[in-house]
């Protein structure tokens, strides 16, 4: 037995080469997971350094904060504010579900304590105490919501990181954080001698390190839900962009606002005509018809695009506009006051088109002259003779020569009009059919002195035609500051501002002149009853005007005039979000003013149409092939 035990003890030598073949491949394995580079190589910083009231992580200085104080009352979203902050901050949340007969027990407790307080002060004659009171109904009314189960109860524990590239720009948003905060009675400090335990509390491992709660009942508690950042995204509309404060898409429909009026500003070349033109090719997709006034010819090559109508409005051209047209509506109410709201229009453009302001006689006068002109024609306030084809300034100017007082006067301040160098755009019927999905009336080749007069004739005509046929429609005008230069189409945009929502009537008003546009109170009406607001890179001087109508923050402000092409600030309605606006290259492509984007796209066209000829000329030279190889050989005559 003893020699049977000694052989079985003995270590057998091919077990000994085996483990220590098992010890070496160990040590290559060791070595070699050494020398790989691991997913957590590639997200570590490259140091981290801890100090006493900051950490340093790799070249980014760091801050830990955590909340532990709030007020009585706290209001939902009130976390939104450090959400949507625009600064790097990392914000964690630590719920902890407490059993509700513990926190009965220890409020019946807390109720006692309170209660007997009082009692002592009223004993001793000393002054009520309203904290304690409050107190006291506070708790009796969780007591009550937890008995019945309409409460939960809870500890929060808060805590926030921020970062920065310097000490400086740390202190900087630490005093902005606690600013933010404080404004909401609630209080924050930095984790001094913590910050490592801060760190790892708002880094994603789940680790609540810093252990600073504060209780919370369930309704306190849903007022910090942390995923309230701005946000415009709706079921129904069309992509403006992408939200830069969340990277979520901004999608919304504009009809859905109190009205549907949108003014852009910015500065040449800052993509304010790019983003116009975006929105109105998503909108038709969505059914919207879309009017366009351009006085720059920027738009022809997207109305071709969409086969839409292109109206230049020129005197070589063949297009005519009857300012005295009624609207055909169906509303009787509304044909009741159609001849009534043209004649008050016309007098705007009557003023307009002699020069300046006029008498009060002279009103009288053109007032009396526009009445007996649509008298002559057979037009009278019975809607049952609008019907009849309507006068034109030609017959305007033949009643006012044959008038008395003043009417004569006024009708050689109109003949340049009707047989002087104006002669014929505006003095004819009309011949303009507007019933298409996109129309642009082109105003780039008149002249300085009618242009004011065709944008306002344009303009009547078309809300002629939008109180005749109410649908979902955008009205664009484009460098809208020409128009309010002038007092009568200024007016005229206001109305028209203030009016559109009643037909379905969206106006866009563009303007690069901000200045201008918001030096006048006509141009500050508009702005005012417009509910969206695109704002994109401004000059420098326009940026302070722009402050004080819009209420922008320092930072906004700050931003305005360094915002990259395509960037800005969209405002609409309560919402108000950082946006980029974006766009496929095909709609680039047809949208685009950018000399160099459509050399590019000549060239690919022209590279097409290339391809297609010579696709051509093969396709055509097999078929003459392919028809002389099917030709029948005609049989040769028998010889004698």
């Amino acid at each position: 037995m003893a020699i049977f035990g000694g052989q079985k003890n003995q270590t057998d030598p091919v077990t000994l080469a085996q483990q220590q073949r098992q010890r070496e491949q160990q040590e290559v394995d060791s070595a070699f997971r050494q020398g790989i580079s691991e997913m957590r190589d590639f997200i570590a910083p490259s140091s981290l350094e801890i100090e006493s009231s900051y950490f340093r992580l790799g070249t980014m200085y760091g801050r830990s904060f955590y909340v532990y104080g709030y007020p009585r009352q706290i209001f939902t979203g009130w976390l939104s504010s450090i959400v949507n902050m625009d600064e790097e901050i990392d914000l964690s949340m630590f719920i902890y579900p407490v059993a509700s007969q513990v926190v009965l027990e220890n409020l019946r407790k807390k109720v006692s304590q309170l209660e007997a307080g009082l009692q002592i002060d009223a004993e001793k004659g000393r002054v009520r105490d309203p904290a304690k009171q409050s107190a006291i109904v506070d708790a009796e009314e969780l007591r009550d919501s937890l008995q019945i189960g309409e409460e939960r109860f809870f500890r929060l524990g808060l805590y926030i990181t921020t970062y920065a590239k310097s000490l400086e720009e740390l202190d900087f948003i630490q005093h902005k954080v606690e600013t933010v905060l404080g404004q909401q009675l609630i209080y924050s400090k930095p984790a001094t001698v913590q910050m490592e335990q801060g760190l790892n509390s708002t880094m994603p491992q789940f680790t609540d390190q810093l252990q600073v709660r504060r209780n919370m009942n369930t309704g306190a508690l849903a007022t910090s839900f942390p995923f309230t950042s701005a946000d415009l995204t709706q079921e129904n509309g069309i992509l403006y962009g992408i939200n830069m404060h969340n990277n979520g898409l901004v999608l919304f429909d504009r009809f859905s606002l109190e009205n549907a009026n949108m003014v852009v500003f910015a500065k040449s070349g800052a993509g304010k005509s790019f983003a116009v033109k975006l929105e109105a090719v998503r909108s038709m997709m969505m059914g919207t018809e879309i009017v366009i006034i351009d006085p720059e010819n920027e738009y022809e090559r997207l109305c071709d695009a969409v086969g839409g109508s292109y109206i230049r409005m020129s005197l070589s051209s063949t297009t005519r506009v009857n300012p005295f047209d009624l609207p055909q509506v169906i509303d009787q109410d509304d044909a009741d006051n159609a001849l009534r709201s043209n004649l008050i229009t016309l007098h705007g453009l009557m003023r307009l088109m002699m020069g300046g302001a006029l008498s009060p006689n002279e009103e009288a006068d053109l007032d009396q002259a526009l009445i007996d002109t649509y008298a002559k024609a057979g037009i009278t306030g019975d809607p049952l003779t609008h019907q009849t084809p309507p006068p034109t300034i030609n017959d305007l100017y033949e009643t006012l020569l044959h008038m008395q007082g003043s009417g004569p006067s006024m009708a050689q301040r109109l003949r340049k009009y009707t047989t002087g160098t104006f002669a014929g755009i505006f003095s004819q019927q009309s011949n303009v059919d507007i019933n298409n999905n996109m129309v642009v009336f082109n105003i780039r080749d008149l002249e300085d002195e009618l242009r004011p007069v065709a944008m306002y004739i344009v303009l009547n005509h078309i809300w002629n035609k939008t109180k005749s046929d109410k649908r979902k429609r955008n009205l664009i005008i484009d460098e809208a500051w020409q128009l309010l230069k002038y007092q009568d189409s200024a007016n005229f945009m206001f109305s028209l501002a203030k009016r559109a929502r009643k037909y379905y009537l969206g106006l866009t008003t563009i303007s690069q002149d901000v200045e201008d546009m918001m030096s006048s109170q006509t141009g500050r009406a508009i702005v005012s009853n417009s509910s969206m607001q695109l704002l994109l890179k401004q000059s420098t001087s326009a940026v302070d005007v722009l402050s004080a109508v819009f209420k922008l923050t320092g930072e906004e402000k700050k931003r305005l005039s360094q915002f990259p092409v395509g960037q800005g600030l969209l405002f609409a309605g309560q919402n108000h979000v950082h946006i980029q606006i974006i766009a496929s290259p095909t709609e680039t492509s047809l949208i685009s003013t950018n000399p160099e984007e459509m050399r590019k796209v000549q060239e690919v066209a022209a590279r097409a149409q290339e391809a297609y000829q010579v696709m051509t000329q093969a396709n055509n030279t097999g078929n003459i092939a392919a028809n002389q190889h099917s030709v029948t050989p005609t049989p040769a005559e028998p010889t004698e």
